[in-house]
C-alpha cells in the first residue's frame, strides 16, 4: 500500500477523533497528516515524510495554543440581558418604596422597589440598578 494512503487513513481517523472529544489538537494533527499524505504522493521518502509530520504538528500546536489559550483568559466581552441591567442608571417614574413603584431602564418600564426597605424615592429622582430580582428592579438613589 503507498504511504501516502496510510497517511490519508491517519488523517480520517484523527478528524473523527477530533469530532467526539473536541480538543482541536487532534484536528491540527490530523491536518499534518493530510499535509503529509500530500507530500508522500509526490513521492518524498518516508523519514522526510515523518520530519514534515512532526514539524506541522508542533507548528499548528505552538501556533495555535498561545491563541487559544489569551481567548480563554479573556473575560466575555459584553454582558447581555438581565445582568446587563445591574449598574444601570434608571429614572424614577413612580415613586418608589420598599414595596413597589416604577422605573425606566434604557427605555423599558420595569418594576422597582428600593433595594434599602425604609427609603422612599421620589418621581424623577436618578437611581442605580443594585440587583434584579425576577422582574423587579432593586434600585438605590444617586447622591
Amino acid at each position: 500500500m503507498d504511504s501516502w494512503i496510510i497517511w490519508l487513513i491517519l488523517a480520517a481517523a484523527l478528524g473523527v477523533a477530533e469530532m467526539f472529544t473536541l480538543t482541536a489538537a487532534l484536528g491540527l494533527i490530523a491536518v499534518a497528516a493530510l499535509l503529509t499524505a500530500g507530500v508522500a504522493a509526490v513521492g518524498v521518502p518516508i523519514g522526510l515524510q515523518l520530519v514534515v509530520f512532526i514539524a506541522a504538528s508542533v507548528a499548528g500546536i505552538a501556533g495555535v495554543r498561545p491563541i487559544a489559550r489569551r481567548h480563554l483568559a479573556q473575560p466575555p466581552s459584553r454582558q447581555f440581558g438581565v445582568p446587563a441591567l445591574v449598574g444601570r442608571p434608571a429614572y424614577v417614574t413612580q415613586e418608589v418604596t420598599g414595596r413597589d413603584g416604577r422605573v425606566r431602564i434604557g427605555g423599558e418600564e420595569w418594576s422597582a422597589r428600593s433595594y434599602d426597605e425604609t427609603l422612599v424615592i421620589p418621581a424623577g429622582a436618578t437611581v442605580d440598578v443594585i440587583e434584579i430580582e425576577g422582574a423587579t428592579a432593586l434600585v438605590y438613589p444617586r447622591d
